[in-house]
């Protein structure tokens, strides 16, 4: 096998490597899932957000991106990211709820799987990538570490027993992320940030914040709120972009009744001087 032959295989085994950590997951919800259990299966999917992060990244270093590579891992996030923080999602919180908290966790992975079917339909009608830097909705990787963020945090915060009246609460938190993925909610990329020291003390402020966190209540509601601040980021964003689209429709909307008000004092009929006189 030939050196590039390997390069391409390369990318993938990140791809794979996330599988099974997805995988690894949801046998650990199996069966008796306690606490600690539970604890394993969040933090085996939180390595597979790592090692979906770089498998994009390895195959545009080694320039192997292929269509082979790209549909393999949407396959791979509907299983890492859709299917196992669903089945997690249900037997840590949702379990006692009965048939609805049985149709949260199924939103939460088919919502998943929506967002990926319509990622790759984008991706093939805009083969280049002019996405402006955005994702349209919350990728399905950060919806799955807002679930996981949840379990790691009651783990080790609060011993790993969720109250009973946290339950509704977390339901909300599932379905809310879930309408996330399919919305229209513009969440950055962060593919096109270059170092600047804008960026910079904007990245000091954000670890400066994760410190007082975990200084003032517990290291493992850090993660939480990195998510939290994530999710808000899209929402606030989306939300300035709403308003300056409104503002330049009203502003082109004035422009149009002002240049048909000038087109139809163009076409009066000349006044005579003589009849006004």
């Amino acid at each position: 096998m030939k050196l590039r032959d390997l390069m391409f295989v390369l990318p993938n085994l990140f791809t794979v490597s996330s599988i099974f950590c997805g995988f690894y997951a949801m046998t650990l919800c199996t069966g008796e899932a306690t606490p600690t259990r539970l604890y394993q299966a969040a933090l085996a999917i939180f390595f597979g957000i790592f090692f979906d992060g770089f498998d994009g990244r390895v195959a545009r270093l080694t320039r192997t991106q292929s269509m082979f590579g790209q549909e393999l891992d949407s396959l791979a996030d509907v299983i890492t990211f859709g299917a196992a923080p669903a089945l997690l999602v249900w037997k840590w919180a949702l379990e006692p709820l009965g048939l609805l908290g049985l149709a949260v966790a199924f939103l939460f992975a088919a919502c998943g799987a929506l967002r990926l079917a319509r990622f790759n339909v984008l991706a093939i009608r805009n083969p280049a990538g002019g996405g402006g830097g955005f994702f349209v909705g919350m990728p399905i990787p950060f919806a799955a570490g807002g679930v996981i963020s949840m379990v790691i945090a009651f783990q080790k915060a609060r011993g790993g027993a969720l109250p009973e009246d946290a339950r509704w609460p977390v339901l909300g938190v599932v379905t809310f992320l879930a309408l996330l993925m399919v919305s229209t909610v513009r969440y950055r990329t962060f593919k096109d940030v270059k170092p600047s020291p804008k960026t910079a003390a904007l990245l000091v402020g954000i670890l400066a914040a994760g410190v007082t966190i975990a200084a003032v209540s517990h290291p493992a509601w850090v993660l939480v709120a990195y998510f939290g601040l994530y999710l808000l980021s899209g929402l606030v964003e989306s939300a300035f972009m709403l308003r300056r689209y409104f503002a330049e429709k009203r502003a082109t909307a004035s422009l149009a009744d002002v240049i048909d008000e000038d087109e139809e004092d163009d076409g009066e009929p000349p006044v005579d001087e003589q009849e006004v006189l």
